[in-house]
Protein backbone atom coordinates (compact mmCIF):
# COMPACT_ATOMS: atom_id res chain seq x y z
CA UNK A 1 0.00 0.00 0.00
CA UNK A 2 3.11 2.43 0.34
CA UNK A 3 2.38 3.83 -3.45
CA UNK A 4 -0.86 4.56 -2.18
CA UNK A 5 -0.06 6.11 0.10
CA UNK A 6 2.80 8.36 -1.48
CA UNK A 7 0.21 8.87 -3.96
CA UNK A 8 -2.76 10.13 -1.54
CA UNK A 9 0.03 12.85 0.10
CA UNK A 10 0.93 13.86 -3.09
CA UNK A 11 -2.61 14.50 -3.98
CA UNK A 12 -3.21 16.44 -0.31
CA UNK A 13 -0.03 18.83 -1.64
CA UNK A 14 -1.73 19.64 -4.96
CA UNK A 15 -5.02 20.56 -3.13
CA UNK A 16 -2.37 22.93 -1.05
CA UNK A 17 -3.95 24.90 2.14
CA UNK A 18 -7.62 25.74 0.34
CA UNK A 19 -8.31 21.59 0.97
CA UNK A 20 -6.46 21.68 4.38
CA UNK A 21 -8.31 24.57 6.03
CA UNK A 22 -11.11 24.93 3.29
CA UNK A 23 -14.04 27.36 4.48
CA UNK A 24 -12.14 28.58 7.90
CA UNK A 25 -10.30 25.48 9.14
CA UNK A 26 -13.16 22.96 7.69
CA UNK A 27 -12.26 20.02 5.41
CA UNK A 28 -14.58 19.41 2.66
CA UNK A 29 -16.55 22.95 2.35
CA UNK A 30 -16.32 25.67 -0.03
CA UNK A 31 -18.22 28.68 -1.05
CA UNK A 32 -21.44 27.00 -1.52
CA UNK A 33 -21.07 23.44 0.33
CA UNK A 34 -20.62 24.17 3.83
CA UNK A 35 -21.34 21.06 5.11
CA UNK A 36 -20.19 19.89 8.02
CA UNK A 37 -18.45 16.84 6.53
CA UNK A 38 -16.66 13.85 8.44
CA UNK A 39 -16.14 10.54 6.72
CA UNK A 40 -17.62 6.69 7.16
CA UNK A 41 -14.58 4.64 7.99
CA UNK A 42 -15.71 1.95 7.00
CA UNK A 43 -14.54 3.48 3.41
CA UNK A 44 -11.26 2.40 4.66
CA UNK A 45 -12.03 -1.17 6.48
CA UNK A 46 -9.25 -3.22 4.54
CA UNK A 47 -6.68 -0.70 5.58
CA UNK A 48 -8.10 -0.57 9.13
CA UNK A 49 -8.34 -4.21 9.05
CA UNK A 50 -4.57 -4.24 8.87
CA UNK A 51 -3.30 -0.52 10.85
CA UNK A 52 -6.18 0.80 13.17
CA UNK A 53 -3.78 3.59 14.00
CA UNK A 54 -2.17 4.31 10.61
CA UNK A 55 -5.31 4.43 9.25
CA UNK A 56 -6.33 6.80 11.29
CA UNK A 57 -3.59 8.66 10.55
CA UNK A 58 -4.92 8.72 7.14
CA UNK A 59 -7.88 10.01 7.85
CA UNK A 60 -6.56 13.31 10.19
CA UNK A 61 -4.06 13.57 7.12
CA UNK A 62 -6.65 14.35 4.91
CA UNK A 63 -7.88 17.21 7.24
CA UNK A 64 -11.45 15.15 8.46
CA UNK A 65 -12.26 16.31 12.08
CA UNK A 66 -15.93 14.62 12.76
CA UNK A 67 -15.76 10.54 11.60
CA UNK A 68 -18.78 8.19 11.41
CA UNK A 69 -18.01 4.71 13.07
CA UNK A 70 -18.57 1.31 11.71
CA UNK A 71 -17.36 -0.62 14.72
CA UNK A 72 -14.70 -0.12 16.79
CA UNK A 73 -12.28 -3.02 15.68
CA UNK A 74 -11.85 -5.33 19.10
CA UNK A 75 -11.55 -2.04 21.00
CA UNK A 76 -13.59 -1.30 23.81
CA UNK A 77 -16.13 1.76 22.89
CA UNK A 78 -13.72 4.19 25.64
CA UNK A 79 -10.37 2.90 24.56
CA UNK A 80 -11.33 3.70 20.59
CA UNK A 81 -12.77 6.92 21.72
CA UNK A 82 -9.11 8.00 23.26
CA UNK A 83 -7.21 6.58 20.15
CA UNK A 84 -10.00 8.95 17.79
CA UNK A 85 -8.91 12.04 20.44
CA UNK A 86 -5.23 10.83 20.22
CA UNK A 87 -5.87 11.65 15.96
CA UNK A 88 -7.94 14.63 16.52
CA UNK A 89 -11.25 12.88 15.41
CA UNK A 90 -14.40 13.47 16.79
CA UNK A 91 -17.29 10.71 16.32
CA UNK A 92 -20.86 11.82 15.53
CA UNK A 93 -22.28 8.88 14.76
CA UNK A 94 -22.08 5.18 15.13
CA UNK A 95 -24.22 2.03 12.79
CA UNK A 96 -24.90 -1.03 14.95
CA UNK A 97 -26.05 -4.23 14.10
CA UNK A 98 -30.30 -4.49 13.64
CA UNK A 99 -30.16 -7.30 16.53
CA UNK A 100 -28.80 -5.25 19.45
CA UNK A 101 -31.52 -2.76 18.56
CA UNK A 102 -33.63 -5.53 18.83
CA UNK A 103 -32.61 -7.48 21.77
CA UNK A 104 -30.51 -4.98 23.85
CA UNK A 105 -31.04 -1.40 23.19
CA UNK A 106 -29.61 -0.25 26.39
CA UNK A 107 -26.64 -2.07 25.95
CA UNK A 108 -26.05 -0.18 22.47
CA UNK A 109 -26.86 3.39 24.70
CA UNK A 110 -24.35 2.32 26.82
CA UNK A 111 -21.54 2.32 24.21
CA UNK A 112 -22.95 4.97 22.59
CA UNK A 113 -22.35 7.04 25.47
CA UNK A 114 -18.86 5.41 25.93
CA UNK A 115 -18.00 6.71 22.58
CA UNK A 116 -19.47 10.07 22.61
CA UNK A 117 -21.63 9.73 20.00
CA UNK A 118 -24.61 12.06 19.08
CA UNK A 119 -26.63 9.24 17.03
CA UNK A 120 -26.59 5.53 16.57
CA UNK A 121 -28.35 3.80 13.98
CA UNK A 122 -29.05 1.04 11.71
CA UNK A 123 -27.61 0.54 8.24
CA UNK A 124 -29.11 -2.86 7.58
CA UNK A 125 -32.62 -4.49 8.47
CA UNK A 126 -32.29 -8.72 8.21
CA UNK A 127 -34.63 -10.13 5.53
CA UNK A 128 -35.41 -12.56 3.19
CA UNK A 129 -35.86 -12.48 -0.78
CA UNK A 130 -38.46 -8.91 -1.24
CA UNK A 131 -38.65 -6.62 1.93
CA UNK A 132 -42.16 -7.02 3.07
CA UNK A 133 -44.80 -5.23 4.87
CA UNK A 134 -44.41 -7.49 7.68
CA UNK A 135 -40.60 -6.88 7.90
CA UNK A 136 -41.13 -3.31 7.81
CA UNK A 137 -43.58 -3.28 10.46
CA UNK A 138 -41.44 -5.66 12.35
CA UNK A 139 -38.40 -3.08 12.04
CA UNK A 140 -40.76 0.31 12.77
CA UNK A 141 -41.11 -1.73 16.10
CA UNK A 142 -37.46 -2.39 16.77
CA UNK A 143 -36.85 1.61 15.54
CA UNK A 144 -39.74 3.20 17.81
CA UNK A 145 -38.46 0.88 21.29
CA UNK A 146 -34.66 1.87 20.34
CA UNK A 147 -35.42 6.01 20.01
CA UNK A 148 -36.91 5.93 23.06
CA UNK A 149 -33.94 3.73 25.28
CA UNK A 150 -31.65 5.92 23.45
CA UNK A 151 -33.11 9.05 23.99
CA UNK A 152 -33.25 8.50 27.68
CA UNK A 153 -29.07 8.99 27.39
CA UNK A 154 -29.21 11.94 25.52
CA UNK A 155 -28.57 9.88 21.99
CA UNK A 156 -30.48 10.01 18.48
CA UNK A 157 -31.50 6.55 16.61
CA UNK A 158 -31.55 6.63 12.95
CA UNK A 159 -31.86 4.22 10.17
CA UNK A 160 -29.48 4.03 7.32
CA UNK A 161 -31.66 3.87 4.20
CA UNK A 162 -30.51 1.18 1.49
CA UNK A 163 -32.52 0.79 -1.08
CA UNK A 164 -34.82 -2.15 -0.63
CA UNK A 165 -37.20 -0.16 1.70
CA UNK A 166 -38.87 1.03 -1.54
CA UNK A 167 -40.90 -1.89 -2.71
CA UNK A 168 -44.37 -0.75 -3.89
CA UNK A 169 -47.21 -0.52 -1.01
CA UNK A 170 -50.23 1.39 -1.33
CA UNK A 171 -50.25 4.44 -3.11
CA UNK A 172 -46.48 4.67 -1.78
CA UNK A 173 -43.54 2.38 -0.69
CA UNK A 174 -42.47 0.92 2.40
CA UNK A 175 -40.31 3.23 2.91
CA UNK A 176 -43.33 5.76 3.19
CA UNK A 177 -44.89 3.55 5.78
CA UNK A 178 -41.79 3.90 7.77
CA UNK A 179 -41.41 7.34 8.08
CA UNK A 180 -45.28 7.83 8.79
CA UNK A 181 -45.22 4.68 11.77
CA UNK A 182 -41.59 5.79 13.22
CA UNK A 183 -41.94 8.70 15.72
CA UNK A 184 -40.29 11.90 14.74
CA UNK A 185 -39.14 12.80 18.01
CA UNK A 186 -37.13 9.31 18.22
CA UNK A 187 -36.27 8.32 15.13
CA UNK A 188 -34.20 10.29 12.61
CA UNK A 189 -32.91 8.59 8.78
CA UNK A 190 -29.63 8.84 7.13
CA UNK A 191 -29.93 9.74 3.12
CA UNK A 192 -27.52 7.71 1.53
CA UNK A 193 -27.50 8.95 -2.20
CA UNK A 194 -26.44 6.18 -3.97
CA UNK A 195 -29.21 3.87 -1.94
CA UNK A 196 -31.77 6.15 -2.81
CA UNK A 197 -30.73 6.56 -6.76
CA UNK A 198 -29.86 3.01 -7.70
CA UNK A 199 -33.87 1.89 -6.91
CA UNK A 200 -34.49 4.95 -9.19
CA UNK A 201 -35.78 6.78 -6.90
CA UNK A 202 -35.62 10.75 -6.84
CA UNK A 203 -33.49 12.44 -3.91
CA UNK A 204 -34.72 15.64 -4.05
CA UNK A 205 -38.04 14.83 -4.04
CA UNK A 206 -37.19 12.74 -0.87
CA UNK A 207 -35.99 15.76 1.24
CA UNK A 208 -38.35 18.01 0.10
CA UNK A 209 -41.27 15.47 1.69
CA UNK A 210 -39.44 14.26 4.79
CA UNK A 211 -37.38 17.17 5.50
CA UNK A 212 -35.67 17.63 8.52
CA UNK A 213 -36.08 13.44 9.22
CA UNK A 214 -33.21 13.40 7.39
CA UNK A 215 -30.89 14.32 10.15
CA UNK A 216 -27.72 12.75 8.31
CA UNK A 217 -26.46 12.40 4.82
CA UNK A 218 -24.02 9.74 3.06
CA UNK A 219 -22.65 11.41 0.34
CA UNK A 220 -21.98 8.61 -2.76
CA UNK A 221 -21.55 9.18 -6.56
CA UNK A 222 -22.01 6.58 -8.77
CA UNK A 223 -20.54 5.16 -11.82
CA UNK A 224 -22.26 6.70 -15.25
CA UNK A 225 -24.41 4.36 -17.55
CA UNK A 226 -25.15 1.76 -14.00
CA UNK A 227 -28.84 0.54 -14.29
CA UNK A 228 -31.31 2.07 -12.09
CA UNK A 229 -34.34 0.68 -10.92
CA UNK A 230 -32.85 -2.07 -8.70
CA UNK A 231 -34.66 -2.75 -4.98
CA UNK A 232 -31.50 -5.00 -4.30
CA UNK A 233 -29.96 -2.79 -1.91
CA UNK A 234 -26.39 -4.03 -3.28
CA UNK A 235 -24.60 -3.45 -6.19
CA UNK A 236 -21.00 -4.09 -6.93
CA UNK A 237 -18.52 -1.78 -4.76
CA UNK A 238 -16.32 -1.18 -8.06
CA UNK A 239 -19.70 1.64 -8.90
CA UNK A 240 -19.09 3.90 -6.20
CA UNK A 241 -16.64 6.91 -8.13
CA UNK A 242 -15.36 10.21 -6.73
CA UNK A 243 -18.52 12.71 -6.48
CA UNK A 244 -18.53 15.08 -9.28
CA UNK A 245 -18.02 11.87 -11.36
CA UNK A 246 -20.40 10.07 -11.74
CA UNK A 247 -24.23 9.78 -13.00
CA UNK A 248 -25.57 11.86 -9.22
CA UNK A 249 -26.51 15.07 -9.86
CA UNK A 250 -24.97 16.61 -6.83
CA UNK A 251 -26.04 20.21 -7.13
CA UNK A 252 -29.63 20.27 -6.83
CA UNK A 253 -29.27 17.20 -4.23
CA UNK A 254 -27.10 19.84 -2.17
CA UNK A 255 -29.56 22.59 -1.97
CA UNK A 256 -32.51 20.37 -1.28
CA UNK A 257 -30.75 19.24 1.79
CA UNK A 258 -29.05 21.83 3.10
CA UNK A 259 -33.01 23.69 2.54
CA UNK A 260 -34.67 20.26 4.54
CA UNK A 261 -31.88 21.40 7.12
CA UNK A 262 -29.56 17.93 7.49
CA UNK A 263 -27.01 18.30 9.87
CA UNK A 264 -24.67 16.08 9.23
CA UNK A 265 -22.53 15.08 5.99
CA UNK A 266 -20.51 11.85 5.83
CA UNK A 267 -18.46 10.60 2.28
CA UNK A 268 -18.45 6.69 2.08
CA UNK A 269 -16.86 5.28 -0.83
CA UNK A 270 -16.82 1.46 -0.94
CA UNK A 271 -14.70 1.25 -4.31
CA UNK A 272 -10.83 -0.40 -3.80
CA UNK A 273 -10.08 2.86 -5.39
CA UNK A 274 -10.90 4.93 -2.02
CA UNK A 275 -7.90 6.06 -1.22
CA UNK A 276 -7.34 7.69 -4.72
CA UNK A 277 -10.88 8.70 -4.60
CA UNK A 278 -11.57 10.78 -1.71
CA UNK A 279 -9.23 13.65 -2.47
CA UNK A 280 -10.94 13.84 -5.81
CA UNK A 281 -14.66 13.93 -3.55
CA UNK A 282 -12.86 16.72 -1.42
CA UNK A 283 -12.23 18.98 -4.10
CA UNK A 284 -15.59 18.39 -5.53
CA UNK A 285 -17.36 19.71 -2.01
CA UNK A 286 -14.89 22.50 -1.85
CA UNK A 287 -16.02 23.99 -5.61
CA UNK A 288 -19.39 22.83 -6.36
CA UNK A 289 -21.81 25.50 -6.98
CA UNK A 290 -25.46 25.62 -5.88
Amino acid sequence: MRWTWCFWIGCLAALGTGMAMGGGGRVGVGKDFKGPVGLQLYSLRDSFKADVPGSLEKVQALGFRHVELAGTYGMAPDVFRKMLARHRLKPIAAHFPYEQFRDDAERVAREAKALGIKYAGVAWIPHEGDFDEAECRQAIGVFNRAGAVLARHGVKFFYHVHGYEFQPYREGTLFDLMMRETDPKRVCYEMDVFWVVFPAQDPVRLLEQYGRRWELMHLKDMRRGLPLGSLSGGTDVRNDVALGAGQIDLPPLLRAARKAGTRWYFIEDESPSVEIQLPQSLRFLESVRF
